[in-house]
């Protein structure tokens, strides 16, 4: 008996010894395998992608997995604030003679203008590297989708600026242009099923001046409270990105009208801008919470793009407007006349109390450094080329709204890359 248990004492030691080696080594294993395992996840691309009516979905899946944008956090880098970086070595994805569907009040190049420094400014956010646009990645991202434009002059300037950056690499026979409508153009890239489309609205409400425009801006009557008759074209579209800023500026203070037209132009009230700014975004916003399921459509409003028609905001008190500038404003926080922060406000405010998450994409700030990139004398009056007698007169002529395509749209157009 007592050896038995002297026996037990003996074996009880060597017995612990392999039954913690071998717990030990189990648990290194499946740490290792867990490791693996949440290695792996981390790439795994998004549950949300869907890549409709594609033959190659495994090769789409592989470029999204080892696409920059993965380790790009859209959230967390703050785009507004940074610095215009010259950098010659990167190249346009277009030009103005290579993508035809540049409209002629873009195409500075084709127009006569033979400096070229403003294509190479980059834009370089203080907190992290904005990825380069990829145009098979965002086609992939579009794929089996509607894109869609909505806005003014400028909107359409953005809207042109994407089908450029992605249209050189579609093959002729799988692309196409059409006007649907009047105000209402599609570019489509068969391949992908997707869509990259334009809807002119100006004021994204009914105004008298939407197609048949009146340059008088005192003729000018803004219906604030009616979106039906515009909104019933944006229904089914998967991605709407929304603009409106430019055609308010014109008066400090907007002919504004409740009810039909067909009742007649009488009985509007003249408003400040800002005041009539704001009833028609509410109006939009409250189509937009009233109509738009943000499972399946996201939207976006992309802010005021600036105008550089005061030189001496930047201190260039012998210049003409935005004429000749052939470089960015340098001084942080530059902020000129031509952007105006109360409608900024405005857009703020109604965008906070809407039920439907809209991303704003705040392309002012870095716009504004950009005296060098307008149109310029390189652009259309009245729908018409500048003659050289016209060019030879840039403070009636000059054009410091539009930009040059390729140019700073190109920009924005980064911005939404990133959300999309």
């Amino acid at each position: 008996m007592g050896w038995t248990k002297s026996a037990r004492g003996n074996l009880s030691l060597p017995i612990i010894t392999i039954i913690i080696c071998t717990i030990g080594f189990i648990s290194l294993f499946y740490i290792d395998k867990i490791s693996t395992y949440h290695s792996v996840l981390r790439f795994k691309p998004c549950s949300k992608c869907t890549f409709t009516k594609s033959n190659k979905s495994h090769t789409d899946v592989k470029r999204l997995e080892n696409n920059t944008l993965n380790e790009y956090d859209r959230y967390e880098c703050n785009h507004t604030d940074g610095n215009w970086v010259f950098n010659t070595s990167i190249k346009p994805l277009y030009t103005d003679r290579t993508c035809s569907y540049i409209d002629r009040e873009y195409a500075c190049v084709k127009n006569g203008r033979n400096d070229s420094d403003y294509l190479y400014w980059e834009w370089q956010p203080d907190d992290c590297v904005l990825p380069r646009f990829d145009p098979e990645i965002a086609l992939i991202k579009l794929q089996g989708k509607r894109l869609m434009f909505v806005g003014d002059s400028l909107q359409k300037n953005q809207w042109q600026s994407f089908v450029c950056l992605v249209e050189s690499i579609i093959p002729e026979d799988q692309k196409s242009m059409k006007k649907i409508s009047r105000g209402h153009s599609v570019f489509k890239a068969e391949e992908y099923n997707a869509s990259i489309e334009f809807y002119w609205a100006p004021f994204l409400v009914e105004s008298n001046t939407d197609f048949h425009i009146k340059f008088n801006p005192n003729q000018k009557i803004v219906k604030v409270d009616s979106i039906t008759q515009r909104a019933q074209n944006w229904l089914g579209v998967d991605i709407l990105v929304f603009n409106t800023y430019v055609w308010w500026m014109g008066r400090l203070k907007i002919n504004t009208l409740w009810g039909e037209f067909q009742n007649g132009e009488e009985g509007y009230e003249e408003l400040d801008t800002p005041v009539s700014y704001k009833l028609a975004l509410r109006t939009w916003a409250n189509w937009i919470d009233s109509t738009i399921d943000s499972n399946k459509t996201r939207i976006f409003f992309t802010t005021m793009s600036p105008s550089h028609e005061r030189n001496k905001d930047w201190g260039n008190i012998n210049g003409i407007m935005c004429y000749n500038e052939t470089r960015p404003v340098m001084k942080k926080g530059h902020w000129g006349f031509g952007s105006n922060k109360e409608m900024m406000k405005v857009v703020a405010s109604v965008i906070k109390r809407m039920k439907v998450h809209v991303t704003v994409l705040n392309i002012t700030q870095l716009s504004e450094y950009r005296i060098d990139a307008h149109s310029s004398i390189y652009g259309e009056s009245y729908g018409k080329l500048l003659t050289n007698e016209q060019k030879t007169d840039p403070l009636r002529f000059a054009d410091c709204i539009h930009w040059c395509l390729p140019g700073v749209p190109d920009t924005w157009n980064r911005l939404l890359y990133v959300y999309l």
